[in-house]
């Protein structure tokens, strides 16, 4: 393989290119899904080619090919500088990138299980098993349960000489019950919502998740949230899961800190950004004791987000985002970090497959653990709703007022849960909502929870992005809205 990025350098270069980069990939995947006892998807793809990025007269151009031959490689190459020429036409000024050095290096992640090893009728048995337990709760209308598996080899070579190998091993999976009664929708997922969890591990993450466990409650919460309560419509005190929280700072901190979105380079899928350059290192985005960090370093855990370099071959960094409350930083890339004063490239940009362009991605923007134990968290709460698992979420295209719900709520009096709750939801403005955060769990109770299927960019790209969070609460928000019947 190398001999072929290399072949695909020499030819760039030689066309005018003055910088370029290769990325060779190998992708192999495999999804099951059931539903009500039935198979419902049984699949397994393979995928290899190669990506080339070039500059040329200061602009950039890509091509890629699934010809993996000298030939098809020099051509692929040509091409890619061709449009690169093209493109310098219409150029407002030359691309500028931040120096990077040079790194040859082997990473895997780690794993203890290739889930590609294990045999597909075991992994299909479990997950009709689960799906059985949830059958067997009367109300139950709806089962389904999925597992996806990922290995992915890249290797990524470039002109100013880095030789990066990285080979990746993903699992997730998730089951889910639906009950249906007199006119009315209501469901319980585990261990989350829209596919469950996902993380740079092996299949003993799916064995760590024990599924048929879990199945049996999963199905009573859905069916007894028929005669729960409904949430209240009030300003009140919320305490979100670690699940549902996970996806808050997807939305209203991982989106906006993507600095293509701020320069409006890019607004597919999730619009633009509220944080304009000048509010870097000035707005209070949040409540002192909140901190949250952009890490893709192993140490910050096994999440979607995680790599040893990203496809600029940067290594993985820990960027701080909030610090003590205060914004510090985007998520950049070696063409923009100049832009906001930074000497080089955060190590954000990522690519879907080897026929895609990479873009800035967020890695795993994770809100830092706090000091309160889960239990005293509760004890310490008069008045209150626990909401757990998101069930819907809606944002405006500047990522700054937002609503979401969940599946299942809990009202919580004089430091106890009292009742369950259905239809909770809540919504608010990005910073004011963060800045009323006075409680965060400590990390016993934190989880790096994984979100697969990100979108982003034109031809859409989906990616798999990290979120470590932990239970915490947040005063007067604006409480069961969503499902008002005024």
């Amino acid at each position: 393989m190398w001999d072929l990025c290399t072949n695909a350098l020499d030819t760039a270069k030689v066309r005018g290119a003055a910088y370029g980069d290769v990325r060779a990939m190998y992708l192999r995947q495999r999804d099951l899904t059931t539903k009500n006892g039935q198979v419902g998807t049984l699949a397994e793809s393979e995928s290899i080619g190669m990506g080339i990025r070039v500059l040329a007269n200061g602009a950039w151009g890509f091509a890629s090919t699934d010809r993996l031959t000298r030939e098809g490689v020099a051509s692929c190459a040509a091409k890619a500088v061709s449009i690169a020429k093209a493109s310098a036409l219409a150029k407002r000024s030359n691309v500028v990138l931040a120096p990077e050095k040079e790194y040859i290096d082997s990473w895997q992640s780690p794993f203890r299980k290739d889930p590609f090893e294990i045999p597909l009728e075991t992994q299909l048995a479990l997950l009709l098993a689960a799906d059985a337990e949830m059958r067997k709760v009367k109300g139950v209308t709806l089962t389904e349960t999925s597992m996806q598996f990922r290995k992915i080899d890249s290797w990524f070579a470039s002109s100013s000489g880095s030789r990066i190998h990285q080979r990746k091993v993903i699992s997730g999976c998730g089951i889910g019950a639906t009950s249906f009664q007199s006119g009315e929708i209501q469901k319980r997922s585990y261990p989350n919502s829209f596919g469950g969890q996902h993380a740079l591990e092996g299949y003993e993450l799916i064995e760590s998740l024990e599924l048929l466990k879990h199945a049996p409650l999963v199905a009573e919460e859905a069916a007894a949230l028929h005669s729960a309560a409904q949430c209240p419509e009030k300003f009140g005190t919320l305490i979100l899961a670690g699940n549902q929280l996970g996806l808050q700072i997807h939305e209203s901190i991982g989106h906006p800190i993507e600095l293509d979105r701020v320069l409006g380079q890019e607004a597919n899928f999730a619009g633009t950004s509220f944080l304009t350059l000048d509010q870097l290192n000035h707005l209070k985005y949040a409540s002192s004791i909140v901190n949250v960090v952009a890490d893709a370093r192993l140490d910050h855990g096994q999440g979607l987000g995680t790599f040893a370099y990203d496809d600029e071959g940067v290594p993985a960094q820990c960027t701080d985002i909030i610090k003590d409350g205060k914004f510090r930083g985007y998520l950049s890339n070696r063409e923009t970090a100049h832009l906001v004063g930074l000497e080089r490239s955060s190590g954000t940009m990522r690519t879907e497959s080897w026929n895609r362009l990479p873009i800035i991605r967020m890695t795993n923007v994770s809100l830092l653990p706090g000091t309160w134990d889960f239990d005293d968290l509760i004890a310490d709460t008069q008045d209150g709703i626990l909401m757990d698992t998101n069930r819907s979420w809606s944002i405006d295209d500047r990522r700054y007022q937002f609503q979401f719900s969940t599946e299942i709520g809990w009202e919580i009096k004089s430091g106890k849960k009292v009742r369950m709750l259905k239809n909770p939801s809540y919504s608010g403005i990005t910073t004011e909502f963060w800045n009323s955060c006075d409680a965060i769990c400590k990390f016993d109770h934190w989880t790096l929870w994984g979100t697969p299927n990100c979108g982003k960019g034109q031809p859409m790209q989906t990616m798999g992005t990290g979120h470590g969070a932990a239970p915490s609460r947040f005063r007067n928000v604006r409480l069961g809205t969503a499902f008002s019947k005024q």
